[in-house]
């Protein structure tokens, strides 16, 4: 793995320090009045999500990590584990449901995914940027506030509250971000 020196540290960098793979989550490059340079870096352990705030020096040396990114299609769910299949070698795996974190809801059949991997161990996994649900259950418009710039709470078929806008109604299918868990426009 490349060693790189500590003032060339950015925000995404993923370090092995402290036996740990950690992901650099802030940069900022200080100087004082006295003494040298050096990055205040905060960082987040991959592996338990434990956070970290640590300095280092233009002269210290820590080794940067490449992740392998591999593209997956979910299969099934079976006791809190979720079974992937690779695109490539058709080879299936089982994760952690808590691998996506407060985004699970979002995993749909047959979906495919990024699950980023370093040797043979599963970090972590992106889903799409958007995806397509069907609203449960919202209030009927109001008439009158179209006109204004405002929201009414709606359920979605996977169980998740958000916010749409007043002419969207039960039984449409909306597009919401995976990032923000918020509503982006009709289907």
């Amino acid at each position: 793995m490349p060693k790189i020196h500590g003032n060339e540290i950015r925000p995404g960098n993923i370090l092995d320090h402290n036996d740990g793979l950690w992901v650099a989550v802030k940069v900022s490059h200080v100087k004082p009045g006295k003494g040298g340079a050096f990055a205040q870096v905060e960082m987040k352990n991959l592996r338990n999500g434990s956070k970290l705030n640590q300095r280092f020096r233009a002269a210290d040396k820590v080794e940067k990590v490449r992740l392998e990114q591999r593209t997956q299609q979910f299969l099934y769910e079976n006791d809190g584990m979720l079974v992937f299949m690779d695109t490539e070698t058709y080879e299936q795996i089982e994760l952690p449901a808590d691998i996506l974190g407060d985004r699970r809801p979002f995993l749909q059949d047959s979906m495919t995914i990024q699950i980023e991997y370093y040797d043979d161990e599963a970090l972590s996994a992106a889903l799409p940027q958007r995806v397509t649900c069907t609203i449960a259950e919202t209030e009927p418009a109001v008439k009158g506030q179209t006109a204004a710039n405002s929201f009414k709470p709606a359920i979605l078929d996977n169980g998740v509250r958000v916010m749409i806008p007043p002419f969207v109604g039960e039984g449409e299918a909306i597009v919401v971000s995976t990032e923000t868990m918020e509503y982006v426009e009709r289907a």
